[in-house]
């Protein structure tokens, strides 16, 4: 399901949208908190904030609109380009996973995400792969497993090449990637794609804060209330790969950061930034 973001606001160009089967039409001179909602698990007939799309929706409230999987702030991905799903049987543990592409970073991100009565939540992580010299855009998987991109920079963005055309493929060594986050009442279990050495699964190796938003016509908006989560406890589950980190003040957030550094069964050092949100805690 596709959610389009664009500069071009043409009756024309939404209409060919929406008749090629998009399910969102976003402005780029939307406000921040409108655009940081590009992570949708979208639904026929569902607003998701956007007062400046075709919809007969006022209300500003937060309460009005189906919430994103998950909050992007601008300093971690200040503009999403389109998401992809990997492929079954490709890209080892990372077979079946959802991928979102930066125009505004240069980046590729995996997206960990569960539901919650009903409710997509999760987050982003990026892929351990030099920043592209262009945003990018367009992904799409060939038959023989490779990841292809478009670059461009045309607006506001990071990375300013003026283009590229970009593979991405696997090479069989270790991703360390996130690929399972999943909150509950008092703890958030997190799954690696590669085992973890349990020696360095230890509270001291992870930072979580949380913070949130306020959605406004002005582009971007503040941290609000951050403040550090004090990590109590972390433990390696039987699987090698899941680490549960008990938080004793876990709530429901609009963003949170989970930062981690632990080590590889071989000694490889695995470090890693996750951005996400929970709307609900499971049991």
């Amino acid at each position: 399901k596709v959610i389009v973001l664009t500069m071009y606001a043409d009756e024309e160009y939404v209409l060919r949208a929406l008749q090629a089967g998009v399910r969102g039409y976003l402005l780029k001179r939307s406000a921040a908190a409108e655009l940081l909602q590009a992570i949708n698990k979208v639904e026929r007939g569902g607003f998701y904030g956007n007062l400046f799309g075709y919809t007969d929706i006022t209300d500003t409230a937060d309460s009005a609109m189906k919430q994103p999987l998950c909050w992007i702030t601008n300093e971690f991905d200040r503009s999403p380009a389109e998401l992809i799903w990997v492929p079954k049987k490709t890209w080892g543990p990372l077979s079946g996973a959802l991928l979102n592409t930066s125009y505004g970073m240069g980046k590729i991100y995996v997206v960990p995400h569960e539901t919650v009565n009903g409710q997509a939540q999760g987050g982003m992580c990026a892929l351990p792969l030099p920043t592209f010299p262009t945003g990018i855009m367009r992904p799409r998987f060939h038959a023989d497993g490779s990841l292809y991109v478009c670059g461009m920079f045309a607006w506001a963005g990071n990375v300013t090449a003026p283009g590229g055309f970009y593979r991405v493929r696997y090479t069989g060594k270790p991703a360390d990637l996130p690929l399972e986050l999943k909150a509950k009442t008092g703890y958030v279990e997190l799954t690696l794609s590669d085992a973890l050495d349990p020696k360095n699964v230890d509270a001291k190796n992870f930072e979580v804060k949380v913070w949130g938003l306020k959605r406004t016509k002005n582009y971007g908006s503040k941290h609000i209330d951050e403040k550090p989560l004090t990590v109590a406890k972390a433990t390696l589950n039987s699987d090698g790969k899941t680490v549960r980190l008990e938080l004793p003040n876990l709530a429901p957030t609009w963003c949170m950061e989970i930062k981690y550094r632990l080590t590889g069964t071989d000694g490889r050092t695995i470090t890693g930034t996750i951005h996400n949100t929970i709307h609900e805690l499971g049991k």
